[in-house]
């Protein structure tokens, strides 16, 4: 039980942060959710002035992904945003029966991290219809795709699940 006193906040915390970035991004670029999803109708697109350089590394570039990671299974219908909308629902459900078994604070957070950001897209897929995604690393010709906070939450969460999993066993 103890361990569930971090997976639950690092789900909130990361679904909060994703949300409020995704928000003020949005906001920093002047425009409503809806007029940025027509200036962008296609995932990857790059209209003309809403890119904005933060970093000699780091743009911010607004994007749509309407299907998952790195853009795979895109759907273009309402039919695929449900179901997609749907799977992402049962996943989280799964995790958080995951996390409930949980006996170190540090998988139960790697858990959360990966429920908040799952959270964070399901509310975006709803809403709007897609993904919005915003930070864009590169160097020099070398671009890394485009993604938002629970995205990294996502990878982090299951880099801490992978790392767990790897590292050898304590003997008692």
């Amino acid at each position: 039980m103890r361990a569930l006193r971090w997976g639950w906040p690092a789900a909130v915390v990361t679904l909060i942060c994703d949300q409020a970035v995704k928000l003020g991004v949005m906001r920093f670029f002047g425009l409503s959710a809806t007029e940025i999803m027509a200036l962008a109708p296609e995932v990857d697109a790059f209209p003309q002035g809403l890119s904005y350089p933060l970093l000699p590394v780091l743009d911010l570039t607004v994007t749509w992904n309407r299907g998952i990671s790195y853009g795979l299974f895109q759907q273009d219908t309402e039919t695929g945003r449900r179901v997609l909308v749907c799977a992402s629902l049962v996943a989280v459900l799964v995790l958080a029966a995951w996390m409930h078994r949980a006996v170190r604070p540090f998988v139960s957070l790697s858990f959360g991290l990966i429920i908040g950001g799952a959270l964070g897209n399901v509310i975006d897929r709803a809403a709007y219809g897609a993904v919005f995604d915003f930070a864009h690393f590169h160097l020099g010709d070398f671009s890394w795709y485009i993604f938002n906070i629970a995205d990294a939450a996502i990878v982090l969460g299951a880099a801490g699940l992978a790392f767990d999993a790897l590292k050898p066993a304590k003997k008692e």
